[in-house]
């Protein structure tokens, strides 16, 4: 198949999906699994449920802010549980849910993507930012 076919089999397939589907509901889901900090919780969770300041510490660089908006909005869409525990004083862990799980496998295929080409990826950026007169070592 060329490579204008194929280009043209997965638009016919995203716009197929965006249109069978809600699209608010899509995008939103995309927006929650490509930001800055779900995948990285989801992937510290997958192992064993932790606490919340085992979180703060093992996240590298999230706020306490950040990574209560993260936990919420994974729980609100089912990928993550709170569980508190009766106790004194009360003891609260986070868990990845069954369905949380079932993303785990494109995730650990993401990040194993990008592991496998970080250096590709560095060098197309050094040529774009040299290209385009920037002089940076930001790789963001």
């Amino acid at each position: 198949m060329s490579h204008q076919a194929e280009a043209d089999r997965v638009l016919r397939s995203l716009d197929r999906t965006c249109l069978e589907h809600d699209p608010d509901v899509l995008r939103s889901v995309l927006d929650r699994v490509g930001d800055k900090w779900s995948l990285i919780l989801i992937g510290l969770l997958g192992e064993v449920p932790m606490r919340f300041t085992e979180l703060l510490r093992t996240a590298p660089g999230i706020s306490r802010r950040m990574l209560t908006l993260t936990l919420r909005g994974l729980e609100r869409d089912g990928f993550v549980k709170r569980v508190v525990y009766p106790e004194i004083p009360p003891r609260v862990e986070y868990e990845v849910t069954p369905f949380g799980r079932t993303l785990s496998e494109p995730v650990l295929a993401l990040a194993r993507w990008t592991a496998d080409n970080q250096d590709t990826i560095r060098a197309n950026r050094r040529a774009f930012d040299k290209a385009a007169g920037h002089d940076t070592d930001d790789l963001d």
